[in-house]
Order: structure tokens, then sequence, then C-alpha cells
């Protein structure tokens, strides 16, 4: 088994890294691959709504790397999103990248159903629980599974590192990993993935 994790920070190795990383470390241990792919210093534009991705299970347009990141989505088992909050929401590259793999689902009906999926936010202080119900619809919308955990994915901290301190929010990045390595290997059990 394998969950990709898609990190929309505009900052590499910053606080969203700490915390998807923190959801891999329990992942790893229940011996489920994970890779990490960041879009700091991407530029992912927004849906052109041409539909030509209709039937042909991806997007289009070649020219910023989104199609290589939704093969990897449709190849893995569990989908883990992280966002760093700047604007009471997701990331601009978030947002984009979720307009297109919204429309190459729902133009591809099934195409990523019965995954699992979970969302991690990080805030200096408000939006994060806006940031991740943002990505959850994601996955709601397309028939994925979503994790939960003791409370809401979410940590704070505004400068690189500063979730560290975050105890109650790294203890919930923990569990999270926990819920969703369960979850995985109830669904790999009962449908032998």
């Amino acid at each position: 088994m394998k969950v990709l994790g898609i990190n929309g920070s505009a900052r590499k190795d910053g606080n969203a890294t700490l915390l998807i990383n923190r959801v891999f470390e329990e992942l790893n241990k229940a011996g489920i691959e994970t890779e990490l792919i960041q879009l700091a210093g991407r530029t992912l534009g927004g849906c052109r709504a041409c539909f030509a991705c209709g039937g042909r299970g991806n997007c289009v347009r070649g020219d910023d790397g989104f199609a290589e990141i939704f093969e990897k989505i449709k190849q893995a088992d569990g989908v883990l999103l992280g966002s760093p909050v700047y604007s009471a929401n997701a990331s601009a590259n978030m947002q984009a990248f979720l307009e297109r793999a919204s429309v190459v689902a729902d133009c591809n009906p099934g195409l990523i159903a019965h995954k699992v999926g979970a969302a991690v936010s990080v805030a200096r202080r408000g939006g994060a629980l806006h940031a991740v119900d943002t990505m959850n619809h994601f996955f709601l919308n397309h028939e994925m599974y979503v994790v939960g955990s003791t409370y809401w994915n979410m940590a704070y901290g505004q400068a690189p590192g500063d979730v560290k301190r975050d105890r109650e929010g790294l203890e919930n990045m923990t569990n999270l990993g926990r819920n969703m390595a369960y979850l995985m290997e109830a669904l790999y059990a009962y449908v032998g993935r």
C-alpha cells in the first residue's frame, strides 16, 4: 500500500511538511509506503474548463506538472493533503490543484473512488479548519474515505518549525497516521487490493 502526500505550501520543508511527515511516520511503522510531493517552486494553473480530460483520465495540459502528480494519485491507495493558511483557506497552489483534480475526477467517474484521504493544515491563528474542510470536500465529492483524528487535523505555527511547539497538534497528527493506517489495512483486508 502507498500514500501520496501533497504539500501545498509555498515554503519547501516548512511547517506543513513537518505535519505530513508526522503522519507518514505512523504509516511507515504500519508498513505503508509514502511519497511526498511539494508544490513549492511550482505554479499550478487553474482549470481551463476545456473538459478534454473526459475519457482520458487526466488533464491534457502538460505545462506545469499537474498531470504527473495526478497519475501518482491514481496509483496510490491513499492521499494526504497538507496546506498552510495564508488567507483563511488552503494555499493558492492547493486550490488550483484541487480544482483541476476535481474536474478530472468529475469527467471520469470512479477514477479515484475508494481511496483513503486525509487533510492537514497549519495556521498562525485562524482559517485552518476551513482549509481542512476545503481539502476534505475534494475527498468526499469523489467517493473517497476520509480519515479523522481526536481533534481537527491542524496545528499552529508561523515561522518554520513553530509547529514543533504545538504538542496537541503533533499528537493529533500521530493519531491521524494511526487511523489512516488502520482504515487502509481494514480496506485491504476486505477488498484485497
